[in-house]
């Protein structure tokens, strides 16, 4: 565009990408995370394996710069309510009980259920994995670090960690169920002869 005086033209700023293709990008990109994460469901060995090395590196970094006590305990608090999560059936039989009657086999003679988690496997994998990489990214700002007398929150921890199992495994005693299942299970007798064999002669 040209002045009034006859000067130079300025050329016009460099505007910024329309909308639409932030947004197609931004969705290319979540296509792409969540076929990653689908291709990931089965490989649960690989998936674990990976976590461990995400949590030894961050341990490592922690013990390395002496510091971000405060992240670790936050990350460990959420870390337990997961776990508790996984733990846990889907719905409580303690409530269910009250309303439509036991949900979980007692006796051996009862209908096999599986065990059906309140935090699927995956879930509970994916949420650890984001929790420990968030925090491992917090380690990289200062205003993170907050100076902090770390034996009290480890003690803390621990008796929480402590407390909350025992109420857990109370819980498990109490309703007789285990929060693994390792297939169905087959509760065989002895076999009542059949009357069709018993008139039928043989050789």
């Amino acid at each position: 565009m040209e002045s009034g005086s006859g000067g130079v033209g300025i050329d016009a700023a460099p505007s910024s990408p329309p909308p639409w293709v932030v947004s197609q990008w931004s969705s290319s990109v979540s296509r792409r995370f969540q076929h990653l994460l689908d291709k990931s469901t089965p490989h649960m060995i690989g998936r674990w394996a990976a976590f461990v090395t995400l949590a030894l590196v961050y341990g490592l970094r922690v013990y390395l710069i002496q510091g971000f006590y405060l992240v670790s305990y936050g990350l460990g608090i959420y870390i337990l309510n997961l776990l508790i999560a996984f733990l846990s059936p889907q719905v409580d039989p303690e409530i269910q009980d009250l309303v439509d009657g036991p949900t979980l086999p007692t006796h051996s003679s009862d209908e096999f259920r599986p065990f059906v988690r309140r935090l699927p496997e995956f879930k509970f994998w994916y949420s650890v994995m984001k929790a420990f990489s968030i925090a491992f990214l917090m380690t990289f700002f200062v205003v993170f670090d907050v100076p902090v007398f770390w034996p009290i929150l480890l003690f803390y921890w621990l008796m929480l960690f402590v407390l909350t199992m025992k109420r857990q495994i109370k819980h498990m005693i109490k309703y007789r169920y285990v929060p693994f299942s390792f297939g169905k299970q087959r509760y065989t007798g002895k076999k009542a002869p059949s009357t069709d064999d018993e008139g039928v002669p043989r050789d």
